[in-house]
């Protein structure tokens, strides 16, 4: 496949749901996009359902290009996938993949990691838990509905954990790594470049599309992670899905999420239902939310019923 160099200024079922109300592209070319100095991303074109026209491939992944080898994070949804993404980031550069960062437990952020076998792999020991309890099903599971065009993919897990966040050099670049609070899933991790100021959000962060609320993950643990990407103040915001963003995006977020919660507790104490939360919900938000998101419309109606969801389960 052509590789392109340009410049610019979810894994559960539920998951899945999420993303066959998106749109879907199946161009399958990984093009390389130069983010800032030394990053880079390679953007998913397909949003929505592994397919066999995408083999699979509907999340992003990003790079960073250090002094002695390549800090990779997110590796995509197979082997094959994985093998594509070393070949696009060698038209970049001659440095090897030495580090990998598996943002979460998705199976599209981390089955790519059979590729980087070589490397060091880096992610939460909470996300090696569900990857050992889920990722022989995950693997079944795209196999079956892309046809078996994702090809052969082995199991190539985490070999460091990491239990709190930290600071760490690779190859001279600064690194923080940040816990989502279980956000969008168990174990989440985000990577922070503080001298550049780019945050690595993998599924904890959106840009074309609402939040990705999931019924393991924790809502108020994601307002608050927002929250905290939002004072670190980022300059360039680089999701899971989903095109290069701002803060601007991340603010948003953080915004609906808390109006919704609050309502939602609100109305759930009041003994009122979803339908009517979701009712008056609309009214409030609909003018000033709808232009922002591709999927505004489907996805309250999905994220209203889960947070009613939440509230049973803490009454």
């Amino acid at each position: 496949m052509g590789i392109k160099v340009k410049i610019i200024s979810f894994f559960s079922l539920i998951i899945l749901i999420v993303q066959c109300a998106w749109s879907t592209n199946t161009n399958s070319n990984f093009v390389v996009t130069s983010i800032a100095e030394n990053v880079y991303s390679i953007i998913s074109p397909s949003i929505g359902l592994p397919t066999p026209e995408n083999k699979g491939w509907n999340s992003n992944i990003h790079f960073v290009v250090t002094k002695s080898g390549v800090l990779l994070f997110d590796t995509g949804s197979s082997e094959l996938i994985g093998n594509k993404i070393k070949k696009a980031i060698k038209s970049i550069t001659n440095q090897p993949v030495r580090w990998v960062v598996n943002s979460h437990s998705h199976a599209d952020h981390w089955l790519g990691n059979a590729a980087f076998a070589d490397a060091e792999i880096i992610a939460s020991s909470q996300a090696l838990e569900t990857m050992k309890k889920y990722g022989q099903d995950d693997v079944a599971f795209y196999s079956k509905v892309t046809k078996g065009t994702i090809g052969t993919t082995h199991l190539i897990y985490p070999n460091l954990l990491l239990n709190y966040p930290q600071k760490r050099t690779f190859g001279g670049v600064e690194v923080e790594f940040i816990f989502a609070n279980n956000g969008h899933s168990h174990g989440d991790i985000l990577m922070w470049l503080p001298e550049q100021k780019i945050i690595f959000g993998g599924d904890v962060l959106s840009s074309d599309w609402m939040p990705m609320i999931t019924s393991d993950g924790n809502v108020l643990g994601l307002i608050n992670t927002l929250n905290t990407i939002i004072k670190l103040n980022p300059t360039i915001v680089l999701t899971g899905h989903g095109n290069v963003t701002t803060l601007k995006s991340v603010i948003r977020d953080a915004n609906l999420l808390s109006s919704v919660w609050k309502q939602v507790k609100l109305d759930y104490n009041n003994g009122l239902k979803p339908n009517e939360t979701l009712l008056n919900l609309r009214v409030k938000l609909v003018s000033k939310y709808e232009p922002l998101y591709k999927d505004f419309e489907t996805e309250i109606d999905r994220i209203v019923k889960l947070m009613y969801q939440f509230q049973q389960k803490n009454h």
